[in-house]
């Protein structure tokens, strides 16, 4: 449920606001002042916030302006000014919306909604979640190219961490050294494949609790090696 703040000094105004808002869904808080209204804005968390221009103590200019500075919450200003000065100041302060005393509250919660779900859209296409490689506690973070054993964070070189997310990309599947080489070097072994085998010992040591008996690279002994899920 999307909780709104609403900074009303007029209390029947806030009072309708709300019932409107509420008989659609939302959650609302409702603050008569500006000062108090800043303070929740900034220290608490709401979806969207309902600004009145004219508040005692703080006005919504000084509220928009500070509450800008930190966060991208929908902002909907309202106000019995008709000045497109004031309109033009209060979208330049970054106010998403102005609506002009007397409106009609299903406009109110018309605008709501679209300025909730545009926020949605926005963070939804921003926010992409890192590609996570998950098996039995070890944890390899394919974005941050980062690996975690039990929540435990270890240090990877670069072709290290190369050679740990292909073999557990392809788990059950026996590659040679030779094949590994190619791979992950991306060069055909020359007589040098010795490394590869040092680079399974130094990942062994970081992510098997007995290397062994290595629960995650097998060796299949005259063949190479095997990620075993």
């Amino acid at each position: 449920m999307s909780k709104i703040l609403i900074v009303e000094d007029e209390e029947s105004i806030a009072d309708l606001e709300r019932d409107y808002l509420e008989l659609s869904g939302f959650e609302v808080e409702i603050e008569n002042a500006g000062d108090i209204g800043l303070q929740r804005a900034l220290q608490e968390e709401f979806d969207l916030l309902i600004l009145d221009l004219m508040l005692p103590g703080v006005d919504g200019f000084e509220i928009c302006k500070k509450v800008r500075e930190v966060k991208n919450t929908p902002i909907i200003m309202v106000s019995a000014k008709k000045d497109d000065i004031d309109k033009i100041r209060g979208l330049g302060l970054g106010a998403d919306d102005y609506m002009t005393k007397p409106f009609s509250p299903s406009e109110l919660v018309a605008r709501v909604k679209a300025h909730l779900a545009r926020y949605e859209r926005l963070i939804g296409s921003s926010v992409q979640e890192n590609e996570i490689i998950e098996i039995r506690g070890l944890k390899i973070d394919k974005t941050a190219r980062r690996v975690y054993v039990n929540g435990e964070e270890k240090a990877f070189t670069t072709k290290e961490f190369d050679l740990l997310t292909f073999l557990a990309q392809n788990p059950n599947h026996v590659f040679t050294k030779e094949e590994l080489f190619q791979k992950i070097w991306d060069m055909e072994s020359v007589g040098d494949i010795a490394t590869v085998t040092v680079h399974i010992k130094k990942i062994r040591e970081k992510i098997e609790v007995n290397t062994a008996k290595p629960q995650y690279i097998e060796t299949i002994w005259g063949v190479g090696y095997r990620f075993k899920v």
